[in-house]
């Protein structure tokens, strides 16, 4: 017989050993439960996400609703003071106005206290440079008042800023 006669016999798949084929399985088994403990995890950081962004606009809107039902209380006020008299409108305006500063500042909100205070640009806005008898840079009036919100300013003062006794003494004998 010639040796191109045979025909080649396949070779039969050999089946790992037993204990490579338990090692396989369990492996298989951990990656299954750790996959299904991370889908399981971020499905539960995504809802989280939403709960606490819905918290979130759900708190402002909550302060928000008590800010306007506080003003509320001043609109009421007012309606009532332009409903008076003359003779008592100037109290009843005045009792407004400190409710108005009393509901300002249970939110947090207080004026900037600026006359006679040093130019600070962090809290005013100069919208005058004038001659005066302070001291160059001190604050001599407030145009408008500035106000924060805790410790943020949310409105800077309008101030008029002294330019200092010697620009003040140049006026005066400019003047004379």
């Amino acid at each position: 017989m010639e040796d191109h006669d045979t025909i080649p016999v396949p070779e039969t798949p050999v089946s790992p050993p037993l204990q490579i084929r338990d090692e396989l399985a369990e492996q298989k088994k951990k990656y299954d439960d750790l996959n299904d403990r991370y889908l399981r995890l971020a499905a539960d950081f995504d809802n989280y996400r939403k709960r606490t962004a819905r918290d979130h606009e759900d708190r402002i809107q909550h302060a928000n609703e008590r800010f306007a039902v506080d003003i509320l209380e001043v609109v009421d006020n007012l309606e009532r003071a332009l409903k008076s008299d003359d003779k008592h409108l100037r109290t009843g305006v005045e009792q407004i106005q400190k409710l108005l500063y009393g509901i300002l500042e249970r939110h947090g909100i207080t004026p900037i206290d600026a006359l006679k205070k040093s130019f600070d640009p962090g809290e005013h806005d100069a919208i005058a440079h004038i001659p005066s008898n302070e001291a160059e840079g001190t604050v001599v009036d407030v145009v408008s008042p500035g106000y924060r919100m805790y410790k943020k300013v949310i409105r800077y003062a309008k101030v008029a800023v002294s330019r200092g006794q010697n620009s003040y003494d140049k006026a005066t004998v400019e003047k004379s």
